[in-house]
């Protein structure tokens, strides 16, 4: 088949999802890219495994900084409503190039792409999870709470809720308008089913066990656990489950981020300055460095709060890492407890 790929992701599983994605995909099919200046293109470069890889100009609009923070409400909707012409170019050009399938990834703007409303080509909408920001409570963060006239503000702020309303409602038509829509578990097919009202089949990913493997490396005393600099990944759980263990037994915890955020790196610094966990912070590591970490890791944790799916879980079995995480979401998808891995209880 003549397949048209559109994406506009940053860095971390989706994009290497994808990326395993286009690699088997291309050994059958003939594969073209549209994508947007803003998506990730050096990590897990898919451009390898396709016939064209279009990029798309965009500029977003910057974040404000204090004191027109409040602002940036606006800004987020401004960028969510900017993609979307550039979107609806990218889908008339895939409507006049004949393809047989468009296959639509995340947009980092607005979750389900726009494009999805524009396209007459049928399309499938791989959607790892719906925006959780808005569809879920949110976490508990000194950073993130509004007490006395912080929350009168946020309460009278006309900018959230035209944001939220709008960029719901977007999302909500961009993701009813796909042929089909493929998630990447059970878990998150209630997860779709319960947020758009329609059905999805299960597509669980996998990872390349070529390069993710074994190499017969010593175990160094340390534990691992990777992803996004985010609350919703719970390394605060880690560190407070570290600081059980008696310090002369305690292991330092190595923690591999993609991005960082700076609050979120101040709050677990500080976490874990309380309770005297050693913690390393790693950003952007090659390729080859992940791999020897996680050949070289004591153990590798996850402990994500309520995650689709548990991608890197796939990764780890590759390399032989002992791993453990916290229950809840799709982690079951991944991880079979005492068999693949430990999973240790639910983080809430």
């Amino acid at each position: 088949m003549k397949l048209a790929i559109y994406h506009n992701l940053p860095s971390g599983g989706g994009k290497r999802a994808l990326s395993e994605m286009l690699r088997r995909l291309s050994a059958r099919h003939e594969i073209d890219v549209f994508t947007l200046s803003t998506a990730e293109h050096e990590f897990c470069d898919v451009r390898p495994y396709v016939h064209q890889h279009q990029i798309f100009p965009f500029v977003a609009w910057p974040l404000l900084r204090s004191p027109f923070g409040r602002l940036n409400q606006a800004v987020y909707l401004g960028n969510v409503l900017r993609v979307r012409p550039v979107q609806k170019r990218i889908a008339a050009q895939i409507d006049a190039g004949q393809y047989d399938l468009a296959f639509v990834h995340h947009c980092r703007f607005a979750q389900s792409p726009a494009i999805l409303s524009f396209l007459r080509t049928p399309a499938v909408y791989y959607c790892q999870e719906p925006p959780r920001h808005f569809y879920e409570p949110p976490h508990d963060r000194p950073y993130l709470r509004s007490v006395g006239w912080r929350k009168r503000a946020n309460d009278l702020d006309p900018f959230i809720a035209l944001h939220r309303g709008i960029a719901m409602a977007l999302d909500r038509a961009a993701t009813r308008a796909a042929r089909e829509v493929l998630v990447n578990s059970a878990f998150s097919r209630e997860s779709i089913y319960r947020t758009y009202g329609r059905s999805a089949r299960v597509n669980y990913l996998g990872a390349d066990l070529s390069n993710f493997q074994p190499l017969n490396l010593p175990r160094e005393r340390f534990v691992l656990s990777v992803g996004a600099l985010a609350p919703h990944k719970g390394y605060d759980f880690l560190i407070q489950a570290l600081a059980q263990i008696a310090p002369e037994q305690r292991p330092p915890l190595v923690i591999v981020c993609n991005q960082l955020n700076p609050p979120e790196h101040a709050f677990l610094s500080e976490l874990a300055q309380q309770l005297r966990v050693q913690v390393e912070f790693k950003h952007r590591v090659s390729e080859a460095e992940l791999v020897r970490l996680y050949n070289t890791a004591a153990l590798t944790v996850y402990a994500p709060v309520m995650e689709p799916c548990w991608f890197l879980a796939i990764v780890w079995i590759g390399c032989g890492t002992p791993r453990g995480g916290g229950g809840g979401g799709g982690g079951g998808a991944t991880i079979l407890n005492e068999l693949t891995g430990l999973i240790v209880g639910s983080v809430t």
